[in-house]
């Protein structure tokens, strides 16, 4: 196989000073979790600024490196062929024959990058550029060189070993997850709220998230639908932990004692709490919600500001800026759409008024929240107690 080696390369690590190795440990461990699904046994390891993944005999190339598209903190994924012979009429040899067998079709322009790592090495890079495209041309005279706007880039790098490759794979960026922290995601069937998750664990967040289920008014196949939207989000933000709570006496209870048009935001303002409750005990450190201003009436600013009024954490809204068509498409690049359309209703949408409030006044709604004080605490209590844990992601 030509590709026995890929090389990694960051670009917002790069920024960190003397602690970049911490990021650089991370990103390692990460590309080590992604790689446990694929078929192959690969070695990762680190050289100045450099990461690489070796693979140690036969691997499934395609899933490699779709495996590495979806870790957070890689700017580029190379394939590259590596060899220890610096011999330079050698390695001369192994460049043209690189170029042969990876472009069959040669009727393209090239340049070639020369870098010397290893100063020692008697050629310098000019040197390496000039003798390398006279020989790649004399090898195949169908090619042109264009060092202005070449179809190939090769890149030819001495190092303890001479690394050369052409393709730049695009990884997605980022910081590699477990470097910023944890956050609760609250996380529903709809198209947002995966997409809010993915887009914190991108900023180097470990997320866990928090599902309010309401049986028998939502199926089991509504709860499934979630589980499964977790376990998409996980390939990207690695391993989390999904807690199923059952919100359904909460919420009748909310109905029976409330005004109706109040329902949506108090319902929200309690799962808000539960979530924070459950943020607390597991070691999270902020809330993450889909929210978007003005998309449903319990997304208003002022509804908004009514929710925000019972938490003690940060609560992150990565889409609050968004309109509806923009998150959509970050769902359809990260391959949660499709399950998030499947016509299941969440306990938020069975409950709904049919004209909610759109301007919650904090002090009417905690004045009907007084209504509930005989029974929600024990409700709330049972809630948290009697939560399913589902593990999403263990195959990473």
């Amino acid at each position: 196989m030509l590709y026995q080696s890929l090389l990694i390369k960051y670009a917002e690590i790069g920024t960190k000073g003397k602690n970049r190795f911490l990021f650089e440990d991370a990103l390692m461990k990460q590309i080590r979790c992604a790689l446990k699904p694929v078929d192959g046994t690969f070695e990762v390891t680190k050289e100045a600024g450099r990461i690489y993944v070796q693979a140690d005999g036969e691997y499934d190339y395609e899933d490699a490196v779709e495996a590495l598209k979806r870790v957070f903190g890689i700017a580029w994924i190379c394939p590259m062929f590596q060899t220890e012979e610096k011999d330079f009429e050698k390695l001369k040899k192994q460049v043209t024959e690189y170029v042969g067998a990876v472009y069959p079709d040669r009727h393209k322009t090239f340049k070639v990058d020369s870098r010397r790592a290893d100063k020692k090495y008697p050629v310098s890079s000019e040197q390496m550029n000039r003798d390398l495209g006279e020989v790649i041309l004399e090898a195949y005279p169908e090619m042109r060189v264009d060092v202005h706007h070449p179809d190939i880039l090769l890149r030819v790098e001495v190092r303890n070993v001479v690394n050369i490759y052409s393709e730049m794979i695009p990884g997605p960026g980022g910081m590699p997850v477990g470097t910023n922290g944890k956050a609760m995601l609250l996380l529903s069937g709809g198209i947002d709220s995966p997409v809010a998750g993915y887009m914190i664990a991108k900023r180097g967040v470990k997320i866990d998230a928090v599902y309010f289920h309401a049986p028998p008014y939502t199926s089991e196949r509504a709860r499934q639908k979630v589980v499964d939207l977790a376990e998409l989000v996980s390939r990207y933000a690695g391993p989390m932990q999904l807690h199923v709570v059952n919100f359904t006496d909460i919420q009748l209870y909310i109905y029976e004692q409330c005004p109706h048009e109040e329902l949506t935001i108090i319902m929200r303002r309690y799962m808000m709490r539960i979530a924070e409750a459950i943020a607390k005990e597991t070691g999270s450190l902020a809330l993450i919600t889909g929210e978007s201003i003005g998309q449903v009436a319990s997304q208003t600013v002022q509804s908004l500001a009514a929710t925000n009024d019972v938490c003690t954490m940060p609560v992150f809204r990565p889409v609050i800026g968004f309109d509806k068509q923009e998150i959509v498409d970050i769902s359809e690049k990260i391959g949660t759409y499709e399950t998030s359309i499947e016509p299941y209703e969440d306990c938020c949408t069975i409950f709904v008024a049919k004209h909610p409030v759109t301007k919650p006044n904090i002090h009417v709604i905690r004045n009907s929240e007084e209504k509930l004080q005989e029974k929600i605490d024990e409700l709330v209590k049972t809630a948290i107690e009697t939560r399913e844990v589902v593990r999403c992601g263990e195959g990473r």
